[in-house]
């Protein structure tokens, strides 16, 4: 399908898809249409067997600076309820395929919320990452405030959200926010080469292991440990398994067909 705000490319390299958040006059904020043309191309990408792993990425200038205030500013509360703006996150969140987010410049508010919302991050030495909604009055409502704890705990998360401070992509990277940091020449190829390095596994095993690695925010040790190893045991029952574990003992390169 044809899409607004976004540029979706099946070609970027093999077994890889990529959606470019196109708004640049506005550094790609995040309106209601544009986070609805990601859900349903990530969808689309998740359904196609062609595609393994998916990347996402604005412009050198920004990943996303934001949320699309013009579009909330004369909002009320229920409107905001009516309109139910996040379950189009929650469905972003269950896609299956991992997804890696490659950032550069501007990652504020919602920006942030969403590479946070992707499985990885690989950042270019501009890149700014920021929960500011604090100075326009709100809070970050797309799990700015959970992911962001998650990932680099709890003192850094409140100066973060509670001052409005941007961090720096070696800051990022101190804090476990992003995996790594490219010259801003590099990020989106380094990005690309992270997803194609996923896509050479075995699409089931990624699945599974994408799908346990999440559990670990949604639940307590115990509950996550069986969550593992029922999929663990589960990957015995496909023909990747049996293929990886033979080309290893017999020294070769596993040809994987997500079965």
């Amino acid at each position: 399908m044809s899409y607004e705000y976004i540029i979706v490319n099946k070609e970027v390299a093999p077994f890889i898809g990529s959606i470019q958040l196109n708004r640049p006059q506005e550094l790609n904020a995040l309106n209601l249409q544009l986070m609805g043309e990601i859900k349903k191309a990530l969808e689309e990408f998740d359904a196609d067997d062609s595609i393994r792993a998916v990347v996402i990425h604005g412009n050198e200038r920004a990943f996303a600076a934001g949320a699309d205030i013009k579009q909330m500013a004369g909002k009320s509360a229920v409107d905001m309820l009516k309109i139910d703006q996040f379950t189009t996150w929650d469905t972003i969140r269950k896609i299956k395929k991992p997804i890696i987010a490659a950032v550069s410049g501007f990652a504020l508010g919602g920006g942030c919320e969403l590479a946070m919302l992707c499985d990885m991050i690989v950042a270019s030495e501009t890149a700014q990452f920021g929960q500011p909604e604090i100075n326009i009055g709100v809070m970050p409502g797309a799990g700015g405030t959970q992911r962001l704890t998650r990932a680099v705990g709890k003192v850094r998360a409140m100066e973060m959200v509670l001052t409005g401070k941007f961090i720096t992509a070696e800051e990022a990277l101190a804090f476990g926010l992003i995996n790594k940091i490219v010259p801003t020449a590099l990020y989106l190829r380094e990005a690309i080469k992270m997803a194609q390095i996923v896509a050479e596994k075995s699409p089931i095993a990624i699945q599974l292991a994408k799908e346990s690695v999440l559990k670990a925010f949604d639940s307590g040790l115990q509950e996550g440990l069986h969550f593992e190893r029922k999929n663990f045991y589960m990957l015995f029952a496909t023909e990747d398994q049996k293929e990886g574990m033979n080309a290893f003992v017999e020294k070769r390169k596993a040809n994987f067909i997500n079965q």
